[in-house]
């Protein structure tokens, strides 16, 4: 009997869509189509099927985030200029029950005081910021080890 594999949503938020070409000073030269791909790549590696979505807006995020609940067995999430103002992408996140890790490609300590903190990653599992791309590969590695571990 075949078994289903494990499924991870990512989701990208708000101007994540002009990746390579939005600041790449700061966001570097990769397109948000190139990620995906390589993420998607990633997965196939990891016996993980990959989904990615990017919303500009906030109740979009949230439509996702409670769209990938009882459907998906982890979450990567990119919330964008939300990381630092979305209480409520931080209630979805906790509402789901659905582990999640925050993501981001730049190093936010390294930047403006105002995105030195996030609301949204203490409602997850963990958060890696500033690796560019590889952020969302060591993401998905960790849920793919996660999803694969033994349930207690």
């Amino acid at each position: 009997m075949a078994t289903s594999r494990p499924r991870v949503a990512v989701i990208h938020g708000p101007n994540l869509n002009l990746l390579g070409t939005r600041e790449p000073e700061v966001y570097g030269t990769l397109t948000l189509a190139e990620l995906d791909a390589s993420l998607i790549a990633l997965g196939d590696e990891l016996s993980v099927d990959v989904e990615c979505q990017q919303r500009n807006s906030e109740g979009a995020i949230i439509d996702l985030l409670h769209a990938a609940r009882g459907r998906v067995g982890g979450v990567i999430i990119n919330p964008g200029g939300y990381t630092h103002t979305s209480v409520a992408i931080h209630d979805a996140i906790k509402a789901i029950a659905v582990p999640t890790v925050e993501v981001h490609l730049s190093n936010t300590y390294q930047r403006e005081a105002f995105r030195q903190r996030s609301l949204t990653a203490a409602a997850c599992v963990g958060a890696i910021i500033g690796l560019g791309a590889a952020s969302y590969h060591l993401a998905l590695r960790h849920l793919a080890a996660l999803l694969r571990a033994p349930q207690a």
